[in-house]
C-alpha cells in the first residue's frame, strides 16, 4: 500500500525522515548511507543527520555514487554534522539517494544507482529531492523507495535594495 501525505516547511522534511526510521526500527549504529552530489546534496545531508542524531546512527556520505570515497559523518559541537572521516566500510540499514544525482547536468545515471541499490538488497531505500527530480529524471520508473521526501521550494523570493 503506498500512502502519501503533505508536510510545510523544515519541520515537513526532517520530522517523516527520522519517524520513518524510527518506524523501520532503526537502532543506535546501525548505518545509514547517503549517495548525492559534492556540493549541493552535502548541506541537505547534514540536515537530516542532524535531525536524526539522537538516534545514534553511523552515517555516511558517498560522493557521486563512488563508494571508495565514502565520508563518515559526525557530530561537530556547535556547528551540526560534518563529512570528516574517509575510507568507511559500507554495510547500510539506509540508503538515502539525494535529488541533486538525477540533475540533467549530472553524469549519474539511474542504472548505476540501481546497481548499488541492488549491492545492498537488505537496506531501506530512501529518496530525497527537491521539485519532483526524480519523476522529471524518469527514475521512478526504475528505482522503488521505501520512502521517498520529495519537497518544494517554489516560489524563491529576492529582496535586492537598488
Amino acid at each position: 500500500m503506498t500512502r502519501k501525505e503533505l508536510f510545510h516547511g523544515v519541520e515537513g522534511i526532517l520530522s517523516p525522515f527520522k519517524e520513518f526510521l524510527v518506524k523501520k526500527g532503526l537502532k543506535k549504529g546501525d548505518q545509514i548511507v547517503y549517495y548525492g552530489v559534492p556540493g549541493t546534496c552535502m548541506p541537505f545531508v547534514e540536515l537530516l543527520g542532524f535531525a536524526i542524531r539522537s538516534l545514534e546512527p553511523e552515517q555516511v556520505f558517498v560522493p557521486m555514487m563512488d563508494e571508495i570515497k565514502a565520508y563518515k559523518i559526525q557530530s561537530v559541537p556547535e556547528i551540526g554534522m560534518q563529512a570528516r572521516v574517509s575510507s568507511v566500510g559500507l554495510n547500510p540499514k539506509a540508503i538515502v539517494i539525494m535529488g541533486g544525482l538525477s540533475m540533467p547536468n549530472v553524469s549519474v545515471k539511474v542504472e548505476k544507482v540501481k546497481a548499488i541499490i541492488d549491492k545492498h538488497p537488505d537496506a531501506l531505500v530512501m529518496g530525497f529531492c527537491f521539485m519532483h527530480m526524480f519523476e522529471k529524471a524518469g527514475w521512478l520508473t526504475t528505482i522503488t523507495f521505501d520512502c521517498l521526501i520529495d519537497a518544494n521550494i517554489d516560489p524563491v523570493e529576492v529582496t535586492t535594495k537598488t
